[in-house]
Formats: structure tokens, C-alpha cells, sequence
């Protein structure tokens, strides 16, 4: 299975970690919703991350659910969250993992860390745990982690650690941080690779500003993987009209604490997973919401048709 690198482009989703009613893992929506990911188009995946209910799991079944991804996988890379308190469970991730075939690792920092010199500092113990052969994306997070990371000091860590290849933007605001390290690259700064988050709801203007795709979750990974293709070809007008007729549905995906149960009840409803449920604890839909985006889902494939009709002309 391939490495990731600072040359890796396209999308990378967020997958989301299938449960039965009564808690336990659904290892076989696992493997269907794995499939389902790459027939939409998925270029990879990262599994084990925030909405992928990774706090939820016990580091043994962290480490089946990566095999059984991998093994799904065949030679697409997956990347692993492996984000922990400590660096004594992170470094015991991270080499099980590598160790299976895994393409990389995902780090975030914890919430703790508050000035420029605790984050940096923090990444080069990651790397020193990790070792200089591992490759690792920097999940830049802050409505998440509580820690804030500023242009610069990101252009700081990736100078000093070859090994982090891949930042995983998704700050907000934060389109000015895509062109700071762009611009940076341009006057001689080592290139990274930039995928970006928030479920995809700044795809168009991250692609055009200079990201290389997306790592993030969504129940339509098709929607992604155009929006991706159509800028890298320059056709952003194209990329702005597919984008926009699924923009309702991410909007309100957005709801803080909701946005999992909404994205498993589409996916569900998609037959990519058996059943909606997230370990406890979590939140559940009410009768009320699944109308709503019963709704959306009608009106979005309305505009889809628009649009297509309009492609076609």
C-alpha cells in the first residue's frame, strides 16, 4: 500500500465507523460502506477520526477496524487517526498500524496545548515517538481542539519535520492559511500537501486558493470527487454549480453535536450502511429531523437534474 506524501491529491473520506443498535461494532456495513466510499470515487480513506467516533473505541478494536479497512482497501491508502492524550498510546497506534500497511497517521493536538512553542514543541515529540519514517498529516482542527495554529507556526513545524507530509486544514476561517503556506511554498518553503475539512462546506474556494482535494466526510463522496476534478481542470463555474445544488444538505449537516447522526441516517438511507446508530454516547434524530432531510435529499436531486441538464447543453 502507498505512502502518503507532500504529493498527495484527491479525497481522502472520513470514514464513518458502522455500530449495531446494541453498541457492538457492524463489521459488515464496515466493509460495505468501504466499498461504497471507493465506487463514489474516493482516491483513499482516513479512518479513526473525530467523526469516526474514534474515542469511542478501545485501542484493540481501533486495531481491528484498521485491518479490516485495510484489507478492504487492497492498494488504496488509508490514512489512521491515532490522536491520544498521551504519546505512550499514540506511538502504540501508530506502529500497529504502519505495521498492517496503513498509509499514514493523522495527528491533532490535544486541547491543552495554548502558545506557539507548546504546539511546536508537540510535534516534535510526535515525530521523535513516531520515528522519521512514518509519515503524518496535522489535523489543524481548532473548533474541535480549542488550539489555535497560526500560518507561520505551521510553516515552522513542517520545516523542521520532513515526516509530516500532509496538513489537514480545517480551521474556520481560514482560507487565508491555504494562500499563506502557498505563498510561502512559492518563495522557497518546503511544498505540503493540503487536503481540507468542514465536511467539504469551503471546497471550491480551498481548491482555487491551492489545496490538492479534501479529507473530510460526507454521505454523497461523489459530490468531492467532481468538485476536486472539475477545479483541477480549471472549471471552477462547473465546480460552483454541482457544489452548490448539495449546499443545503451540508448546511445542515453543520449542526454542532448532530452532524454524525445526520450524515449516518443518509448513508443509511443510502444502503452504504445497515444501520444509524453511534456508540453511547451520542445523539439520535428526531422523527421531525429525518422529514427535513428527507426533504433536502428530494430537493438536491432536483437541482442535480438542473444541473446536469445544464452541462449537457
Amino acid at each position: 500500500m502507498p505512502l502518503i506524501s507532500t504529493h498527495s491529491k484527491g479525497v481522502y473520506v472520513i470514514g464513518v465507523t458502522p455500530f449495531e443498535t446494541n453498541g457492538a461494532i457492524d463489521f459488515a456495513s464496515l466493509d460495505r460502506v468501504v466499498d461504497f466510499y471507493y465506487a463514489k470515487g474516493a482516491d483513499g480513506l482516513t479512518i479513526l477520526g473525530m467523526m469516526g467516533e474514534a474515542p469511542k473505541l478501545t485501542q484493540a478494536e481501533s486495531v481491528e477496524v484498521t485491518r479490516r479497512v485495510l484489507l478492504r482497501s487492497e492498494t488504496k491508502p488509508v490514512v489512521v487517526g491515532v490522536s491520544a492524550p498521551g504519546l505512550a498510546a499514540l506511538g502504540e497506534l501508530s506502529k500497529a498500524v504502519m505495521d498492517m500497511g496503513a498509509a499514514g497517521v493523522m495527528v491533532a493536538p490535544p486541547s491543552a496545548l495554548r502558545t506557539d512553542e507548546q504546539v511546536i514543541n508537540y510535534y516534535r515529540n510526535v515525530v521523535e515517538t513516531l520515528g522519521p519514517d512514518v509519515p503524518v498529516v496535522l489535523q489543524d482542527f481548532p473548533l474541535a481542539t480549542g488550539v489555535q495554529i497560526s500560518s507561520s507556526t505551521l510553516q515552522t513545524i513542517f520545516a523542521a519535520h520532513p515526516s509530516i507530509v500532509m496538513l489537514k486544514h480545517e480551521d474556520w476561517p481560514g482560507l487565508q492559511k491555504v494562500t499563506d503556506l502557498r505563498t510561502a511554498e512559492a518563495k522557497g518553503a518546503r511544498r505540503i500537501s493540503i487536503l481540507c475539512g468542514n465536511a467539504g462546506l469551503f471546497l471550491p474556494e480551498e481548491m482555487q486558493r491551492g489545496a490538492d482535494g479534501a479529507m473530510t466526510g460526507f454521505a454523497f463522496p461523489e459530490m468531492m470527487v467532481d468538485v476536486v476534478r472539475l477545479s483541477q481542470q480549471g472549471k471552477y463555474n462547473e465546480a460552483h454549480d454541482l457544489f452548490d445544488a448539495y449546499l443545503p444538505l451540508m448546511r445542515y449537516e453543520q449542526q454542532p453535536g448532530l452532524g454524525l447522526a445526520v450524515r449516518k441516517y443518509v448513508l443509511e438511507k443510502r444502503a452504504a450502511i445497515a444501520c444509524s446508530a453511534q456508540r453511547r454516547p451520542g445523539l439520535s434524530l428526531s422523527e421531525t429531523a429525518k422529514r427535513e432531510i428527507d426533504r433536502l435529499l428530494v430537493r438536491q436531486e432536483a437541482r442535480l437534474c438542473s444541473v446536469r441538464s445544464s452541462s449537457a447543453r
